[in-house]
């Protein structure tokens, strides 16, 4: 499995996927600054998936005729402290991808406490 990261992801993301999976960034391929079109066509020709931060990128391109699935990670921020927590969902997610298809893969927020109240504390004798 061939992953290639978006330039607007940290690179360190890399260490936190399967040793099965492997990640190139857009800046190692020497394709930093390119549109996305053109992107997206370089990295078809090379590349299973396309992960990236770029929430609008699936209403910009017609990413049906690129033979790649694109990964759109939708976090609090693109820091690695909140990207990296998506990346086991990412890793679930690879082997059934199919090329020409969007999946977004957001945090989730913890469920609610249910607040607890001491009984005991009442002020009742």
């Amino acid at each position: 499995m061939r992953v290639l990261l978006d330039e607007n992801l940290d690179h360190r993301l890399r260490r936190s996927f399967d040793r099965s999976v492997e990640v190139r960034t857009v800046a190692e391929q020497g394709w930093k600054g390119k549109r996305n079109g053109e992107l997206l066509e370089l990295a078809s020709r090379e590349f299973d998936t396309f992960i990236t931060g770029d929430q609008n990128l699936e209403y910009q391109q017609n990413v049906a005729r690129y033979n790649l699935g694109i990964i759109v990670l939708v976090a609090q921020s693109n820091r690695l402290a909140d990207m990296q927590p998506l990346i086991p969902r990412v890793c679930e997610l690879l082997p059934t991808l199919r090329p020409g298809t969007v999946v977004r893969v957001a945090a989730t927020t913890p469920p609610e406490v249910p607040e607890t109240h001491n009984r005991g504390a009442s002020g009742r004798s």
